[in-house]
């Protein structure tokens, strides 16, 4: 279908009355604009939000339940171990700008996310491929260096999405993927439209079209919920109106759970965070009550380590960072350490600024000073994310088991601890469950008890949505918002 005739569709879709787009077409809010929208080049989790499932797809993916199903892969086979994994490429796929899509395309994408000069804000999920290579034009094996079992769960990252080689130029502005939906237009600062792909390989959505709409602030966003602007907020930055929405029959509220740990990350770098006792100290400084409660109203799961309690491998360590503010000053004290005063960033998401003031609160009890620095999107990914220039900052990692992000050498963190590292390649090589298991529990007590950072609640999903909405998420098994089953009811 010609491009032009596209962006005009996606126009006409803007432009409908309510009763005519309520049938086929569905606007959404977020609270975050991504700042591109190639999910293989960048760490914001507002690109998956748009894209993941929607404009790009993976040899596997995610279903809601979190498990892994097929994707562009109708299925695989696990070789020598699981040193090797051979996909099986559905046939008859396309691209949106017509191009077949085939074992070239496979191991374009994968050599591009593993290259030397790859910006891919995962590209510790392909450090382990030795080689791809074509079997025939439908057939890909990958062998690793060493066993992975949880290969296929990597490749269904949106990290590890599949991209089109003719169009890649491009594809942080105008993305062609082989998803369900084409990319419409996007109104920067203001919204993205997706309109349906006619020729999808799978079942057809039933929506036409999608618009995400950009809402920051939690009240205007409830504003536009309560005006019709909105059909949904999948995850809904304002819970103190919950209970407005929840006796309101227009609407319905999704409370599931997300992989996002939010956590008080901490700059080994910083000398005084490098002192175990001081990390400790500020670990028992916080109080999750009520920061949650500050800054969820109440939604939102206790953590004492980074991982989710929802996953069958959690252990519950929050005993070990427990409130206590005079084991605080204590360790303080043990420490050495007078007039601590740390540089505390905010990125703009609610949950961090709201809690960040709590933060600081807590901590000036103890005797550490903050200095608040609130920063928008692009420069908490550019200073804190990639240059590593702060002390603190509150932020949710939203990748699905990314316990592994403790053992990356220059990950923001600077965290380094060689007993950890040895548990990640233990976990790499392991392929039986009960002994990946095992390692992962071990895992979470490591940095746990090494108090690599600060960690203070799993982020809850909350959604809202008009009642005739159906087939939204609950949960976020993924930082998505997969429209393929999305439909208006009755």
């Amino acid at each position: 279908m010609p491009r032009k005739f596209l962006q005009a569709a996606a126009l006409a879709a803007l432009t409908a009355t309510p009763a005519l787009a309520a049938q086929d077409a569905i606007t959404l809010g977020m609270v975050l604009e991504p700042p591109n929208l190639d999910p293989t080049g960048g760490a914001a989790a507002a690109i998956d939000e748009v894209v993941y499932a929607n404009i790009f797809e993976g040899l596997t993916r995610i279903a809601p339940d979190g498990s892994v199903i097929p994707g562009l892969a109708s299925g695989w086979d696990a070789e020598d171990g699981g040193k090797a994994y051979l996909f099986h490429l559905r046939p008859g796929v396309t691209f949106h700008d017509g191009t077949a899509f085939d074992a070239q395309d496979v191991i374009f994408s994968l050599d591009r996310a593993r290259a030397p000069d790859s910006t891919n804000a995962q590209k510790t999920l392909f450090e382990g491929i030795d080689k791809v290579e074509a079997v025939d034009p439908q057939t890909v094996r990958v062998t690793l260096k060493a066993p992975d079992g949880g290969f296929p769960y990597k490749m269904a990252w949106g990290d590890a999405v599949m991209v089109d080689q003719d169009s890649i130029a491009d594809i942080a502005t105008h993305p062609v993927g082989t998803g369900p939906f084409r990319f419409g237009e996007w109104a920067q600062g203001d919204h993205i439209t997706l309109v349906a792909n006619d020729a999808y390989w799978g079942e057809k959505p039933a929506l036409t079209s999608a618009t995400f709409r950009f809402i920051p602030d939690p009240s205007a966003a409830f504003a536009a919920m309560m005006a019709g602007d909105l059909d949904a907020f999948p995850i809904y930055p304002a819970p103190e109106t919950l209970a407005q929405l929840q006796a309101d029959p227009r609407f319905k509220v999704l409370v599931g759970t997300t992989e996002g740990e939010t956590i008080l990350a901490m700059n080994h770098k910083n000398p005084a965070l490098a002192d175990v006792k001081v990390r400790e100290a500020i670990a028992h400084a916080l109080n999750r009550k009520e920061i949650i409660d500050g800054a969820m109203f109440g939604y939102g799961t206790p953590i004492g380590t980074h991982f989710a309690p929802h996953n069958p491998d959690y252990t519950d360590l929050t005993e070990l960072s427990q409130f206590d503010p005079e084991r605080s000053r204590a360790l303080l004290a043990e420490a050495g350490v007078k007039d601590l005063t740390l540089r505390l960033a905010l990125p703009p998401t609610p949950y961090a600024r709201r809690g960040g003031e709590i933060v600081a609160a807590e901590l000036r009890a103890v005797g550490i000073q903050t200095q608040i620095t609130n920063m928008e999107w692009a420069q908490w990914l550019e200073q804190v994310f990639k240059n590593a220039d702060y002390d603190l900052t509150i932020i949710s990692h939203v990748e699905p088991m990314d316990i592994g992000i403790y053992g990356r050498k220059g990950y923001y963190f600077n965290y380094s601890n060689p007993a950890f590292n040895d548990m990640m390649t233990q976990l790499d090589a392991a392929t039986d469950p009960a002994q990946r298991s095992a390692l992962l529990k071990q895992a979470q007590e490591i940095i746990a008890r090494d108090y690599a950072n600060a960690f203070i609640f799993q982020l809850p999903k909350i959604g809202v949505a008009k009642a005739e909405i159906q087939g939204l998420w609950e949960n976020a098994p993924m930082p998505a918002n997969d429209l393929s089953q999305v439909r208006w009811g009755e």
